[in-house]
């Protein structure tokens, strides 16, 4: 005797239908009353717009309460019916990872996010600049419709200027902190550089992102190919532009019968989420004032050394918009972050212990290629001589180098003095520029930014840190940032 799922048990039906995805669970409904019934258990609906959307509650795309669940997947689905659905939930899960580390570690930037622009807005755009945004793109800015800092826009106020959710630098009085635009700036922006840069007629750019500090930094889409530039020395003199994602990376932009679009720009937000979000990079406090900063304070991309209590970190990040690839002695910037602080035991030197220990001395050795370009030799860094104190805040400061090519090394000590003792802290950082970002789980491409080789010495005491390797990793990243992988050998 056949059985059919109409002869089954409530529990059992219910049990076969959650394993069925949205799609086919409404197709399940339209059999019969009783497989109707099943098909519309709230739990079932539950788990569908958790797995597809993250919601825990039933929220409407607008962030209104809806009447259930199964309702509430209905009205997203109506609401993005014109998108692939994979695409809204991979976009969906990128915006919602970003938000929520905002909301737990920056509240005041993910009080700058805008509701999410409508399809009438969007069009809007289109029709101004004369571009097709790319798929993904679009559904971007459908979550959120950019950040809303001050009525002066890119050049805002001190405080506007430090919550860009893109972040930044600083270093000698290079300051930028990039933020997402809002479509309203993305028009007004877009028209106002591309009066001053002629690009190809083949290609449409429109201004995805800036710093909102005087420095001008740009991002510019390619709506054709779906590739994100950043704007070098160069972008208005000769409209020179790096690319910022691989191109093997990215998708078809424009099929709406396939999930599979990834233009540069979502990777790019999620890269840059993945690194927040694994604390690669960090907030940073001036004062009263927050940032996201760019210099990776983890290993790989950063690397550590601890010299009879003193530890010395460092990291580098490559400046594209100071950078001029048509000059052939200075094309390439690179700026790196120096953090020093006395570790809670103190300095312990031959077994004498001292409480605090003064920076003093520092020598780089810098090269371009295998060749010395500068070798620099005095007193004090950036003109300070930091005293550091057991368990004390770290002294961090950022400084720049510029290379006449794409490899290039900054080789240099550091002289403590504890008491009368001589303490002495040498790091070797090698630079390495290829793409902007550096993608840790892809396996397309491989590349090393930054190789950091640390040898610390102290009198007879010596530890080193060698067998520097090349990561395999993915090489992009928004600014170019540096990879590095550091093993260790004492």
């Amino acid at each position: 005797m056949e059985m059919g799922l109409e002869d089954l048990g409530d529990l059992a039906l219910n049990a076969i239908i959650s394993k069925l995805d949205a799609k086919d669970t409404v197709a399940v409904s339209c059999v019969s009353k009783k497989l109707r019934v099943s098909a519309s258990e709230e739990s079932l609906w539950l788990n569908h717009c958790s797995q597809d959307l993250g919601l825990s509650s039933p929220i409407d795309p607008l962030g209104k309460p809806a009447p259930s669940f199964k309702e509430t997947y209905r009205l997203w689905r109506e609401s993005f019916g014109m998108y692939p659905w994979p695409l809204v939930k991979w976009v969906k899960r990128c915006w919602d990872r970003l938000k929520n580390w905002l909301s737990a570690n920056f509240p005041e930037a993910d009080a700058t996010l805008r509701k999410g622009a409508t399809e009438v807005e969007i069009e809007a755009l289109q029709n101004i600049l004369k571009v097709k945004l790319p798929l993904p793109t679009r559904l971007l800015y459908r979550f959120c419709d950019g950040q809303e800092l001050n009525e002066e826009g890119v050049g805002g106020t001190a405080l506007g200027c430090s919550l860009g959710i893109i972040g930044g630098y600083c270093f000698n009085d290079h300051l930028v902190n990039v933020c997402f635009l809002p479509l309203r700036q993305v028009i007004l922006e877009t028209r106002e550089i591309t009066d001053q840069i002629v690009f190809s007629t083949t290609s449409k750019y429109v201004i995805v992102a800036a710093s909102s500090t005087d420095i001008g930094k740009f991002f510019f889409l390619n709506c054709t190919t779906g590739q994100l530039y950043v704007g070098t020395r160069g972008l208005v003199s000769a409209g020179e532009m790096i690319p910022c994602v691989p191109n093997a990376l990215i998708s078809p932009m424009h099929d709406v019968n396939t999930g599979q679009q990834q233009d540069a720009m979502l990777l790019w937000l999620e890269e840059h989420v993945r690194r927040l979000q694994n604390g690669i990079i960090k907030l940073r406090k001036e004062g009263m004032i927050r940032s996201i900063n760019l210099f990776p304070e983890e290993a790989p991309l950063c690397s550590t050394a601890v010299t009879n209590g003193v530890q010395v970190r460092a990291s580098a990040v490559f400046i594209p918009e100071g950078c001029n690839l048509l000059d052939a002695s200075h094309k390439y910037l690179f700026a790196f972050s120096i953090r020093m602080r006395l570790l809670p035991e103190g300095c312990i030197v031959n077994g004498t212990s001292f409480g605090s220990c003064q920076l003093n001395w520092r020598h780089w050795i810098i090269r371009a290629n295998d060749h010395v370009v500068s070798d620099v030799n005095g007193e004090a860094v950036i003109g300070k001589y930091p005293l550091l104190y057991p368990g004390g805040e770290e002294f961090v400061y950022q400084s720049c180098t510029l290379l006449s090519s794409s490899q290039g090394s900054i080789e240099g000590g550091f002289t403590f003095v504890p008491g009368s003792t001589i303490c002495i802290q040498k790091c070797i950082l090698l630079m390495h520029y290829l793409f902007p970002i550096c993608f840790s789980d892809w396996q397309t491409q491989k590349a090393v930014h930054l190789r950091l080789k640390w040898a610390g010495f102290l009198s007879s005491v010596q530890t080193t840190f060698s067998n520097v390797t090349i990561q395999e990793g993915k090489s992009l990243e928004y600014q170019q940032h540096s990879s590095a992988l550091l093993s260790s050998r004492c």
